[in-house]
């Protein structure tokens, strides 16, 4: 509901000036909502004989905020979740942990120019078109790329039978 409210007909001099005011309405009403939320990180994914490769952006994602596990035999979920960190010091000092510990409760009363980098929680899932081995999946995080490679299951080549 607009707070706006336009008694003057559509084809006159002022709609376009209530257009505009409506859309700021709504365009503050969404900022409003809370600053989690989730979202999908992007990933290339390629197949080879042997396996399937994915590769997803998850910059400044550390290793223990992330989780991939098998919800049925073919089906892969990678999922976690990202918050915003503030360094003003050298990382790993006292000084950097008390700048950080401040930064956060502080965070509240800044007033943001622009808030472009994503924060809440993620989730993809990756159906396979073939069986795969869920033993020999290997993972690895570098320079803020997930790699994982999913090795297809071997198929069982056919055996004769002899008769005796």
């Amino acid at each position: 509901m607009s707070l706006f409210r336009t008694s003057f007909p559509a084809t006159s001099d002022f709609a376009p000036l209530f257009r505009l005011l409506d859309d700021y309405d709504n365009h503050r009403s969404n900022n409003s909502l809370p600053t989690t939320r989730s979202f999908a990180p992007k990933f290339d994914i390629r197949e080879s004989k042997e396996a399937f490769h994915l590769d997803g952006e998850l910059p400044g994602i550390p290793q223990e905020n992330i989780d991939i596990e098998f919800t049925d035999p073919q089906t892969l979920v990678v999922k976690g979740r990202t918050q915003r960190e503030y360094h003003t010091t050298e990382p790993g000092s006292e000084q950097a942990l008390e700048t950080m510990e401040k930064s956060q409760k502080a965070q509240a009363g800044h007033r943001y120019w622009a808030k472009e980098r994503i924060v809440g929680e993620f989730s993809r899932n990756f159906s396979f078109p073939n069986p795969v081995d869920q033993d020999k999946v290997k993972a690895s995080l570098k320079n803020g790329i997930l790699s994982v490679v999913v090795p297809k299951a071997t198929v069982p080549g056919t055996k004769k039978i002899t008769i005796e």
